[in-house]
């Protein structure tokens, strides 16, 4: 059914569509909607056969989530930025245990200083802890891939995330084809857990594991990620057909094939990129990872083979390195003779505009791109604040100087 909701509503409805048996919800911005709604739905007898618990904190909601997905109850669950870093030891034992818990991330930039708006930072500093990550460009795309990712966890006894830019994805109203229960019922088959704590046949989850097994656990934990490569294809392709819409897959491509230079990138600025490209001459194309765990090395080497040029545009970066989606496809261009440049943009919710891509678009096609570019850094700020440290000891606060730099505040007077 076509709805004009917003983006988190979207995702309420779908994850409630998925039967979940367990909630676990603590509030944070930008994904409360998200939890607010399904606690609605769990009260008013919508959402069936389903315990809502209200924890103390984003560390409590993915440890209770971690117990009932033990218990063998279909587990959800939501966080964003400071939240995730809160419930970082839960992220890493929910997927050391081999538990299907699938979490929605409002993506949001991470302190300090505070910024509660949208880049990728907190998805990316879990990025290694062993869940399958997902990233969606749009609301139709949120809720379709929420369906997609209990079927993928639930297969592989994995957790996934799904990622979805905060405010510009959770808080937009939109036009969303939100599917009805006989369609997702058809779809997604009962829980059925790979190993459950059951009382009448007792076992042991989350045992001490010493040096003569750890390393094959953890490879393990590698297998199943490959294994992923070739589920989340196939699932995408099972959800078409009930469907009838892509919305998975491992990437997307837009005018790849005779281009010489493609922008590559996750999430929802994909949606401005293509804007941008549709108003200019040059010849570029984009690329979009939409699973960036596992990741998608051959699909990405295979699509990208003949191109001159890869711009990886991304929303966050390892400070004193660089970018780190870049990284990953250097390694998957590896011993390919493609040039891949960085350029960082959009972090903590910076406007990424058509006139700035425009720019970047004719910098790129004459290799005029520094290895690592920062999109419209205000370099003057930080000459100027390069500088006072070097001259004052007791220079102040990074974060309160650039912004009377910047005139966003007034203050004192300032060397």
């Amino acid at each position: 059914m076509l709805k004009q909701i917003e983006g988190s509503h979207g995702v309420s409805e779908a994850v409630a569509l998925c039967r979940p048996e367990v909630i676990c919800a603590y509030p944070i911005t930008p994904q409360t909607h998200i939890v607010e709604d399904l606690g609605a739905l769990v009260k008013s007898g919508k959402l069936k056969n389903c315990e809502y618990i209200n924890v103390e904190s984003e560390f409590a909601a993915l440890s209770v989530g971690i117990g009932s997905s033990a218990a063998g109850a279909r587990t959800y669950t939501a966080t964003a930025s400071q939240g995730m870093l809160f419930m970082a030891e839960a992220v890493y034992n929910a997927s050391g245990l081999g538990l299907p818990i699938v979490m929605t991330v409002g993506n949001r930039s991470i302190g300090a200083p505070i910024n509660i708006w949208n880049d990728q930072s907190d998805s990316m500093s879990m990025r290694d802890a062993g869940w399958i990550q997902l990233f969606v460009e749009d609301n139709q795309q949120a809720v379709d891939i929420h369906i997609q990712a209990f079927k993928i966890a639930e297969a592989l006894s994995l957790p996934v995330m799904v990622c979805m830019d905060g405010f510009i994805l959770t808080h937009a109203i939109e036009g969303i084809d939100v599917p009805d229960q006989k369609q997702v019922d058809k779809f997604l088959p009962s829980f059925v857990p790979r190993q459950i704590l059951d009382p009448e046949n007792p076992i042991s989850i989350g045992a001490m594991v010493g040096p003569e097994a750890f390393t094959e656990v953890r490879y393990l934990a590698h297998q199943k990620q490959k294994e992923a490569l070739k589920l989340i294809p196939k699932i995408n392709e099972d959800f078409k057909q009930i469907f009838g819409r892509d919305s998975g897959g491992l990437i997307s491509t837009f005018n790849v094939d005779d281009a010489d230079t493609v922008i590559v990138t996750l999430g929802s600025v994909i949606g401005t990129i293509q804007e941008a490209l549709d108003e200019q001459d040059e010849n570029i194309g984009a690329l979009t990872i939409r699973s960036f765990r596992p990741f998608p090395l051959e699909a990405i080497r295979s699509a990208l083979k003949n191109v001159k040029r890869v711009v990886v545009f991304e929303k966050c970066f390892a400070v004193g390195i660089g970018g780190i989606v870049a990284n990953n496809v250097r390694m998957a261009l590896s011993g390919a003779n493609i040039e891949v440049y960085e350029v960082i943009g959009g972090l903590g919710g910076r406007p990424i505009t058509r006139k700035s891509l425009h720019k970047l678009f004719k910098d790129a096609v004459k290799d005029n791109l520094e290895v690592v570019t920062f999109l419209d850094l205000k370099k003057d700020v930080v000459e100027r604040e390069l500088k006072r440290e070097k001259e004052l000891i007791q220079s102040g606060s990074v974060a309160e100087n650039v912004l009377r730099d910047g005139g966003v505040v007034s203050a004192a007077k300032t060397t």
